[in-house]
């Protein structure tokens, strides 16, 4: 492998490195690199942790186990280096900052914020400030060779079609940076609208503006920008399913899963636009190694999407949860709705304010009165927040070109495109999202695979609570409209005179054929 073999005794930098993508990205350079160098992680303590001991914990997961076989010494490959990404010259000391300039070869740039509803200033000071203070460092390495910054599909998303270049935004980015040092965080949440306009969230919005910065700061640098849709868990490497986080589709599997989630406004037919992580990390290596080698004389832009290669629609990948979940075959849980489906957004508000949390508020009372401390109604709220910040992207489908992508592809020795696939084209959805379920119980939740039987009576215990609360809930409403309304009593006797006028001649055509 070519690709396996320029990595050797090369020192990398990554800089969101204890995040999902960074840990696969690791994981994948130490497997197939094992005499690289070293490896540079920008990490800052967490939760009364020391460096080390963040570091001991990502490496003593199960992601590594294959990791030690190959790479005994992997502890030794990895330096850890306070960085504040929030900071100036990101807080490193004057040592490790002359250690990062002299020695660094290649930088991966992973690290940002992907909370939909950050404040702006905190997700341009990630997304933005930090990207220009990086390459700022990295015009300063006299040994680096390729600089790979980690975007997102969606930086473009105000579009339809998105070709592999980099749009302009409609605000410079060191004019919104500078008007951030001086204004107050008042002024600028009341103006934070006015500037993102047609994009949904501050994350996408700040994600162009890095792209921006990109372009502007390259200088004579070597950069490639890698832009994947939404990361899920992995295809094949290091094992099927693995995943860590709670991001993006993951909290909904898990909602559904629990039975907490019984609706979702969603266009069933649009393109779910999901990349296996492992698939994301290949192409950053792929990517890493031909920027370095072949310079190309511009940034090329690389998308790392699926749908339009091998697309999966909401309601194919709803099924499938649902089949995993509740060990049903595919064709039986094809007829049956994993969710209610709609793009009426009366109806959306509808099942969200009684279908959902009004049973939560019940069962937070039935906590109450036992003495155990109420949590459903929290749980719920935060389940639907998420759902309502991703409603955006499951009711739109978009079209990315990848022509960079598919040029790489051809690039690669056939052993490259065996030991750093990222052919989506040959990814089963239906086996992958029946894997992708099952890591996130295995490996998300912890859960014992062995329970699976009882976790499938307490969905259905679950449904049949959710049935029984809805025809209660539609026999009162009724109630209450054929006491108060004289149309509806009318409607009501309508009904009531032709069930019985129907039953009548039922029985009546019974008695003639005796």
């Amino acid at each position: 492998s070519m690709i396996a073999a320029f990595y050797g005794g090369k020192s990398i930098l990554i800089t969101g490195a204890t995040g999902f993508l960074g840990k696969v990205l690791m994981e994948k350079l130490f497997r197939t690199s094992p005499d690289l160098k070293v490896i540079y992680i920008l990490v800052r303590p967490k939760a009364g942790q020391t460096l080390q001991q963040r570091v001991f914990q990502i490496l003593n997961s199960k992601l590594f186990e294959k990791v030690k076989e190959v790479c005994p010494n992997v502890h030794e490959k990895i330096r850890a280096i306070y960085a504040d990404l929030s900071q100036n010259d990101f807080a490193i000391s004057k040592e490790d900052m002359q250690e990062l300039l002299s020695c660094t070869n290649i930088i991966f740039h992973c690290a940002a914020t992907v909370r939909f509803d950050d404040t702006l200033r905190h997700a341009v000071q990630l997304n933005v400030t930090a990207t220009r203070q990086l390459l700022l460092m990295a015009s300063q390495m006299p040994k680096l060779e390729a600089f790979i910054h980690i975007s997102t599909a969606y930086s473009n998303c105000n579009l339809k079609h998105i070709d592999e270049v980099i749009y302009p935004c409609p605000v410079e980015p060191k004019k919104i940076i500078d008007s951030l040092e001086w204004l107050d965080d008042a002024i600028i949440e009341e103006i934070a609208p006015k500037l993102i306009r047609d994009w949904p969230n501050i994350y996408t919005y700040t994600k162009a503006l890095g792209e921006m910065v990109v372009q502007q700061e390259s200088r004579n640098l070597n950069i490639a920008i890698i832009r994947p849709s939404i990361v899920g868990a992995t295809w094949q490497e290091p094992f099927p399913g693995w995943v860590d986080n709670i991001n993006g589709p993951n909290g909904l599997i898990i909602a559904a899963g629990k039975g907490f989630l019984r609706a979702l406004k969603a266009t069933p037919k649009a393109v779910a636009d999901l990349i296996p992580v492992d698939t994301v990390v290949n192409l950053m290596l792929a990517v890493g190694w031909y920027t370095a080698v072949h310079r190309p004389k511009s940034t090329l832009v690389y998308h790392s999407t699926s749908g339009n290669l091998n697309p999966c629609n909401w309601h194919k990948m709803g099924v499938q949860v649902l089949a995993t979940f509740e060990k049903i075959p595919l064709e039986r849980a094809f007829r049956r709705p994993y969710a209610n489906f709609t793009s009426n957004n009366f109806t959306s508000q509808y099942w969200n304010a009684v279908s959902h949390r009004a049973p939560a508020i019940i069962y937070d009372c039935y906590l109450r009165l036992t003495g155990r401390k109420p949590r459903m109604t929290k749980v719920m709220n935060q389940i639907l927040r998420t759902a309502s910040m991703l409603e955006y992207f499951i009711n739109r489908s978009w079209e990315w070109s990848t022509y960079n992508t598919e040029m790489l592809m051809s690039e690669l020795s056939p052993e490259d495109q065996r030991v750093f696939n990222f052919d989506v084209r040959q990814l089963n959805w239906l086996e992958y999202i029946e894997n992708y379920v099952l890591g996130v119980k295995k490996y998300l939740l912890k859960e014992d695979m062995a329970g699976i039987p009882e976790a499938k009576q307490h969905l259905k215990r679950l449904r049949n609570i959710h049935y029984l609360f809805n025809t209660a809930l539609f026999l009162i409403v009724w109630r209450l409209l054929i006491a108060r309304s004289q149309m509806a009593r009318n409607v009501w006797f309508f009904i009531v005179s032709f069930c019985y006028k129907f039953l009548s001649y039922f029985r009546a055509s019974s008695t003639l054929k005796v």
